[in-house]
């Protein structure tokens, strides 16, 4: 999917570039797989703040997507892709043979008119869901299940794609595109094929209206901040004396390891995405 540039006739229109979106098929979402969608602002259910910088933004429709891939042995057709407004990638409209209607995330190379298929019998082709046990070596593939049935939690957004390395006892090794390469379950489910709209994240937005029209509120520095309103804040000019980098609660925010070695997956990464360190197989 191409990008469009613009004619610059303000300054920041010369570099804004967004989707030409030619690769749609389909403008309006299927109704029933659609739902309503309330904003939070940032706020829990007791209207506390809890994430800054959140608020307003275009009103949007959930488009129910399915990240399980269970309709096991069916075969679907892809009827259209569509825009997702909830997230970077595109979808596509499957009707299974038995009349049903889902979404699933559009994977690159994938057009209107094929089939998909998920399950264990599926063929290795772009679009079908199989167990990573089923999935040759060195296959890529994305919406990959952390606990098998949960559903797809890691490669969902747009262009994404990791690489089964290979199989290991009970587990299977995928390395992500961060460089971290760690142990799934190898009775879980992945997608074959990257993730579309690759060329999500060199869109050039140009001016502060399209983020808030994503949603985004203003991000101010801490040290442009008064000494009340933030630790690094207060002085005389754009002074950086004092403390160390952190959050408005002091949290600090450079070289601070906040990963809890204690959980449960932590034993499952076998190389660090920011050390490239590789730690030894489980028995």
């Amino acid at each position: 999917m191409a990008l469009k540039s613009y004619k610059p006739y303000t300054p920041s229109r010369r570099h804004m570039t967004s989707p030409d979106f030619s690769g749609l098929t389909k403008k309006a979402p299927e109704k029933s797989l659609v739902k309503g969608l309330r904003k939070s602002g940032g706020r829990n259910n007791t209207g506390m703040l809890m994430v800054r910088h959140i608020g307003g933004g275009h009103k949007r429709a959930y488009r129910i997507v399915d990240f399980k891939r269970d309709k096991l042995g069916v075969p679907g057709k892809v009827v259209s892709v569509e825009y997702d407004p909830n997230r970077s990638a595109r979808i596509s409209l499957i009707q299974y043979a038995d009349g049903e209607k889902r979404y699933i995330l559009h994977a690159e190379g994938l057009k209107v008119g094929e089939t998909v298929m998920s399950g264990p019998d599926a063929e290795i082709r772009v679009g079908n869901a199989l167990p990573l046990e089923k999935v040759p070596d060195g296959s890529f593939v994305h919406n990959i299940e952390l606990v098998p049935g949960r559903g797809g939690q890691m490669c969902r957004s747009a262009g994404t794609q990791a690489q089964l390395m290979g199989k290991d006892g009970p587990f299977a090794i995928i390395k992500l595109p961060s460089g971290e390469m760690r142990l799934v379950p190898r009775q879980g489910m992945a997608t074959l094929g990257q993730v579309s709209n690759i060329e999500h994240d060199t869109i050039t937005y140009g001016k502060a209206g399209r983020t808030r029209h994503k949603g985004e509120r203003p991000t101010v520095r801490g040290g442009a901040m008064n000494a009340v309103d933030h630790p690094m804040g207060g002085g005389r000019g754009k002074s950086k004396g004092g403390n160390h980098p952190q959050s408005p609660w002091g949290q600090l925010a450079k070289g601070y390891k906040t990963r809890n070695k204690k959980k449960v997956w932590g034993w499952m990464i076998i190389q660090d995405r920011r050390k490239g360190k590789v730690s030894a197989l489980p028995a």
